[in-house]
């Protein structure tokens, strides 16, 4: 298994790119399904959830083709309609291919989808089959596996009990084919829904009111193939000014949108970190006083739950107490035993809430990377702590970021790579 080896407590320098949003490439992969013709696709991360989100659409019978960070897709040749287990079952994003294999062919056999471990139940995925029926399907169960069939889907008014991202788009994608209007209510406004929409839209959807609380879809015949750059990811542009910020280090982060992570920069105005933000660019400079302020997170545009992990090391060099409020995942605070490992000033208060105290000296330990956005959090840390920090399963950051290794040596980190990166 690889594994990083990071000798921390060096200040970094340079520039860094951000590379495309991990969330919006896992959404229009899937949604070339929804028509016969080629997509191209460019900006595209190479990461390990992309690579299996491709060997799913190959498996269906896609024909891909690959160049670097520019993909073609074409799915005229797609005559299968079951999600093959040995794909689906590795990654939560291939429950993004059900709403447009469905679609398209009227039916779709799914195992549960997989992915990180954190939420309550597994991540349940009741929004999804409570939508599909909300447009017409009819929902089989054979213990861990769905079978969902519909002649002819038909438009419907669904009201989301529970905000969610992936069940937003899910739905939108599903109503572009189906007969009459579909409004969505309480929907997810993340940049990522209204890039996808957007794209639809110009291949031949009619979707409005994305990127608001209600969007509306007016289904049609037929959608084009056509072109999709994939927009900068904002939880790898706030993972890395945060990084910033915590190695006290001056960073241009290039390649980014900084009014994707606004609720970030606002609070760096409040605790003393100083930036400079333009069009496409984010310079972090070296702060002297980091003040502590605390957090409760939010759907977009609130504070990201994936930015909570980097935010509350960040906390940890802080000035103060800080409150971290999670109220998206139940289970995503458990990563702060390795920072307890590491020396760290934590107390749990209950699977929500953790008060950090700082500044606190952070030392290197053996650790191992719960989950994508915790293993981004422990790598931050262990850049901060002095001496040597061994972090394994590194598999769960290669998921989301693309050659970080490579990437932060290139500011001047000391992290080397033990084992190879599969993809």
């Amino acid at each position: 298994m690889s594994k990083f080896i990071i000798e921390g407590g060096r200040k970094l320098s340079g520039s860094i790119r951000v590379k495309g949003a991990k969330n919006a490439a896992l959404k229009i992969i899937p949604a070339a399904i929804l028509s016969k013709e080629k997509i191209s696709i460019s900006n595209l991360p190479k990461i390990e959830d992309i690579d299996k989100a491709l060997h799913l659409l190959n498996d269906l019978g896609a024909t891909i083709n690959q160049r670097g960070d520019r993909l073609e897709i074409s799915t005229a040749n797609i005559a299968k309609f079951e999600l093959n287990p040995e794909f689906a079952n590795k990654f939560r994003a291939s429950i993004m291919f059900v709403g447009p294999v469905l679609a398209r062919f009227g039916e779709v056999k799914f195992p549960h989808p997989g992915g990180c471990v954190i939420g309550a139940g597994g991540r349940p995925i009741d929004l999804f089959l409570e939508g599909f029926k909300c447009l017409g399907a009819e929902i089989g169960v054979d213990g861990n596996y769905y079978h969902l069939k519909a002649k002819k889907l038909k438009g419907c008014n669904y009201f989301f009990p529970l905000i969610s991202v992936t069940a937003t788009e899910a739905l939108m994608m599903t109503a572009v084919l189906a007969q009459g209007t579909t409004t969505l209510k309480n929907c997810a406004m993340e940049p990522e829904i209204k890039a996808l929409a957007d794209y639809l839209n110009e291949q031949g959807a009619k979707i409005k009111g994305a990127g608001t609380p209600t969007i509306t879809i007016e289904g049609v015949e037929k959608i084009s193939g056509g072109g999709f750059k994939i927009i900068p990811d904002r939880i790898e542009t706030g993972s890395f000014a945060i990084m910033a910020a915590a190695t006290k280090s001056n960073i241009t982060i290039t390649d980014c949108e900084p009014e994707h992570v606004q609720a970030l920069l606002s609070i760096f105005n409040k605790i003393g970190v100083p930036f400079e933000a333009g069009r496409d660019f984010l310079k972090i400079k070296e702060a002297k006083k980091i003040s502590s302020y605390s957090i409760k997170t939010h759907e977009y545009p609130g504070f990201p739950t994936d930015l909570q992990p980097p935010y509350t090391v960040l906390m940890t060099q802080a000035t103060g107490s800080s409150l971290i409020h999670e109220t998206i995942y139940d289970r995503r605070l458990l990563y702060v035993d390795n920072l307890l490992q590491m020396g760290a000033d934590i107390t749990m208060c209950d699977p929500h809430r953790v008060v950090v105290n700082g500044p606190a000296k952070l030392y290197g330990k053996k650790l191992t990377s719960p989950d994508l956005r915790a293993g981004i959090g422990i790598l931050i840390a262990a850049l901060i702590a002095s001496g040597q920090t061994e972090i394994d399963n590194i598999y769960q950051i290669d998921r989301g970021y693309e050659d970080i290794d490579g990437r932060l040596r290139s500011l001047g980190a000391d992290i080397k790579r033990i084992g190879t990166l599969n993809l």
